[in-house]
């Protein structure tokens, strides 16, 4: 049995998970219904930062890149880096793909580490637009008009 992993946060980005060491078979495509993306997970790493998370939104629509796992112990490598669980909780969801729904472990902030009053920094952004080829036109535009802070500084 395939195991999967969606990212719709900085993960997006197929380089840093290489760079993470994630042992993966394919990527493709994927969307979340009924959630909305949402940058209110404070970071833990800076303070006056946020990351991606994913809100309840019956309208909406996340899109994002799922990963086929080369095995299903792999999404264990993913933890450290995600804070789970303290900062992030990994859950299933049912992920709409061109192949049809396909279960997949995403990962969701916890509720003591929600602030609506941050933004996320530029360089962080860039790594959700890293997976333009996953996304379709209109969402790849949204996130281009994601207010951000302006630091240079980037994180791996």
């Amino acid at each position: 049995m395939s195991s999967y992993y969606f990212a719709y946060g900085s993960n997006m980005n197929p380089q840093r998970m290489r760079a993470r060491q994630l042992q993966f078979q394919r990527v493709l495509p994927g969307r979340l219904a009924r959630v909305a993306l949402a940058f209110n997970k404070r970071a833990s790493d800076a303070p006056n930062m946020s990351y991606a998370n994913i809100v309840h939104a019956p309208q909406g629509t996340v899109e994002g890149v799922l990963y086929e796992l080369s095995s299903a112990r792999e999404i264990a490598k993913m933890d450290p880096f995600e804070g789970t669980p303290r900062f992030y909780s990994r859950e299933i969801y049912s992920v709409a793909t061109a192949e049809g729904d396909i279960p997949a472990w995403v990962y969701v902030a916890n509720r003591a580490m929600i602030a609506d009053d941050l933004l996320p920094a530029r360089w962080y952004v860039e790594h959700l637009l890293a997976g333009r080829e996953f996304l379709s036109e209109s969402y790849y535009q949204d996130l281009l008009q994601t207010p951000c802070r302006e630091e240079v500084e980037a994180a791996w």
